[in-house]
C-alpha cells in the first residue's frame, strides 16, 4: 500500500486529540453502542424480520424483496440529505449526546411497532415498512454522532483497533440476540418448537409469526439497556452555541465544506468510493436472507443458523481487521475486503436450488436429510461466511479512514458527509435490486447488479492518498 500526504489544496486533516477524560471506561462504553445497535441490523434488516416480511407478509417473495428495497431506499434518501446538515449543526453546538438521545427515541418507537405487522392483518405491509423506515432513520442518525466521538477517545495510531473492536463487539451482540430468538422465541410453524426443541417463550404463536415479530420489541429493549453506558461514561463536548445560532452557522459551514470538497481530491474520491461500495454491501446484507428464503425455501431456523455463522465470522474478521488497520492502514483493509466481496458475490450468482457453479446439477433437497443437506446450500453457507468475515473490517476501516482524512475541527460534519456518501444513493442498490427482480421475476438477476457497486468502489478508492500518521 502506498500512503502519501494529502494534496496541496483543500482542507488538511488536523491533529486528533483524545479527550482528557477518555479512559478505558469511556472506550468500553463507546464500544457497547455497537453491541446495543447491532441487533436491529442482525434481527430485523437481515436474518429474521426481513425474510419473514418477504415470505409471510408480502404476497410473494419477489414482491417482498421489491417492497423491502423501496423502503430501504426511502430511508436512505432521508438519512442522506439530513446527516451532513445535522453533523454541521452538532459541530457548532459541540454536544452530541442530545442528538443521540433524540434519534434513539425514533429507533425504539420504530422497532417496537414492528410487532403489529402480523400476516393477513389489515395494513400489515404498510405498518411493517413504515416502522422499518422510522427505526432505520433513528439508528443511522444516532450512529453519525457516535462515530464522531471516536477520534476523541483514542490516539490516531489506535483508532483502527478501537473501531475494529467496536464492530467485533457489535457482531457478538447480534449473535447473542439471534441465538436468543432462535432458541427461545421463534418456532417452526409445523412443529411448534424452537430450534432447541422448546416451546416458544411467553406463549408466542408461530402460526401468526409472533416469534419473528417479537424481534422488534426485543431490539428496542436491548438498545435501551446497553446504550445507557454511553450516556453515563463517554465524555462529550460542552455546548458552545445556542441551537438557533448553531443552525445558521452550521449550515453556512456545511456549504463551505461541500464547496471545498471540489478542491479536496482525496476526500472527494473517498466519499464517492464509500458511496458505491457501501450501497452494494448494505443491499447484499439486506437481501441475503430474502434471497436464501426464495432460492432454497429456508425458514427462520435455517436463516437464523446462517446468520449465526455469518455473525461469528464477522466478529472474528472485525477484530482481526482492526489490527490489520493499525498495521497496514485502513485503505489496504478496505481494498482487500472489496476483492473478497466481489469474488464471493459473483460465486453466489452461480448457486441455485438444484445447481451450483452454473453447470453442475444436484438432487433436490430431501427434508429427511436435515438442514443444509444439498451442495448448493453448503456452498451458499461458505460464501456467506466469506462475506461476513470481510464485512466487519470493511466498515470498521472505512470509518477510521474518514478520521484519517477529515479536519479535526469539522469531524462531525465530515462524518455527516460520510453518512451522506453511504446513504445519498443507498436507494440505488435496493431499488435496482427490487426493480431488476421485478422486471425479470428473478432474485438472481436482481442480486447481480450489486457487483457493479463493488467494482466502482475499488476504482474510485485506488487513487486516494492517505496521510501518514
Amino acid at each position: 500500500m502506498t500512503e502519501a500526504p494529502p494534496g496541496p489544496v483543500g482542507p488538511k486533516p488536523g491533529p486528533l486529540r483524545p479527550h482528557p477524560d477518555a479512559g478505558t471506561r469511556a472506550r468500553v462504553s463507546w464500544v457497547l453502542y455497537d453491541w446495543a445497535n447491532q441487533p436491529f441490523f442482525t434481527l430485523i434488516t437481515t436474518f429474521v424480520f426481513a425474510p419473514y416480511f418477504a415470505t409471510q407478509v408480502a404476497q410473494t417473495p419477489a414482491q417482498g424483496q421489491a417492497l423491502w428495497g423501496i423502503a430501504t431506499g426511502a430511508a436512505g434518501l432521508i438519512i442522506a440529505f439530513m446527516s451532513p446538515v445535522l453533523g454541521a449543526i452538532a459541530d457548532v453546538t459541540g454536544e452530541r449526546k442530545r442528538w443521540i438521545a433524540a434519534f434513539s427515541v425514533l429507533f425504539v418507537l420504530g422497532s417496537w411497532s414492528l410487532w403489529w405487522a402480523a400476516p393477513d392483518a389489515p395494513h400489515s405491509v404498510a405498518i411493517a415498512l413504515t416502522a422499518f423506515v422510522i427505526a432505520t432513520i433513528g439508528a443511522e442518525f444516532a450512529t453519525v454522532f457516535t462515530n464522531a466521538m471516536m477520534p476523541t477517545l483514542a490516539p490516531p495510531e489506535r483508532l483502527g483497533r478501537l473501531s475494529g473492536t467496536g464492530w467485533a463487539v457489535g457482531y457478538l451482540g447480534g449473535l447473542v440476540s439471534l441465538v436468543v430468538v432462535l432458541v427461545f422465541l421463534a418456532a417452526d410453524p409445523q412443529s411448534g418448537l424452537t430450534i432447541a426443541g422448546l416451546e416458544p417463550a411467553f406463549g408466542l404463536d408461530p402460526e401468526t409469526g409472533q416469534g419473528d415479530r417479537v424481534t422488534g420489541p426485543l431490539t428496542a429493549i436491548w438498545y435501551i439497556v446497553f446504550v445507557i453506558p454511553l450516556f453515563l461514561f463517554v465524555p462529550d463536548v460542552r455546548a458552545r452555541a445556542a441551537i438557533g445560532d448553531a443552525v445558521r452557522t452550521g449550515l453556512g459551514e456545511l456549504k463551505e465544506t461541500v464547496r471545498g470538497l471540489l478542491s479536496y481530491r482525496d476526500m472527494l474520491l473517498y466519499l464517492l468510493a464509500h458511496m458505491a461500495y457501501i450501497d452494494g454491501l448494505v443491499a447484499l446484507f439486506a437481501f441475503g436472507g430474502i434471497y436464501a428464503a426464495g432460492t432454497f425455501g429456508w425458514g427462520t431456523t435455517e436463516i437464523g443458523l446462517f446468520g449465526i455463522l455469518l455473525t461469528v465470522t464477522g466478529a472474528i474478521g472485525a477484530f482481526i481487521g482492526g489490527r490489520l488497520d493499525d498495521w497496514f492502514g485502513p485503505k489496504a483493509v478496505v481494498m482487500g475486503a472489496l476483492v473478497v466481496l466481489l469474488a464471493a458475490g459473483a460465486a453466489i450468482l452461480s448457486v441455485g436450488e438444484n445447481r451450483y457453479f452454473f453447470v453442475f446439477e444436484t438432487e433436490p433437497a430431501n427434508p429427511e436429510d436435515g438442514l443444509f443437506s444439498t451442495v448448493p446450500e453448503r456452498i451458499y453457507l461458505a460464501l456467506g461466511m466469506m462475506i461476513g468475515a470481510v464485512a466487519g473490517p470493511l466498515q470498521a476501516a472505512s470509518r477510521t479512514l474518514l478520521a484519517r482524512l477529515a479536519p479535526a475541527g469539522l469531524m462531525t460534519q465530515y462524518y455527516g458527509l460520510y453518512a451522506l456518501s453511504g446513504k445519498v444513493t443507498s436507494f440505488m442498490g435496493p431499488l435496482l435490486v427490487g426493480a431488476v427482480t421485478a422486471w425479470f421475476d428473478s432474485q438472481r438477476a436482481g442480486m447481480a447488479v450489486l457487483l457493479l457497486f463493488f467494482l466502482a468502489g475499488m476504482a474510485l478508492l485506488a487513487p486516494v492518498r492517505v496521510p501518514r500518521r
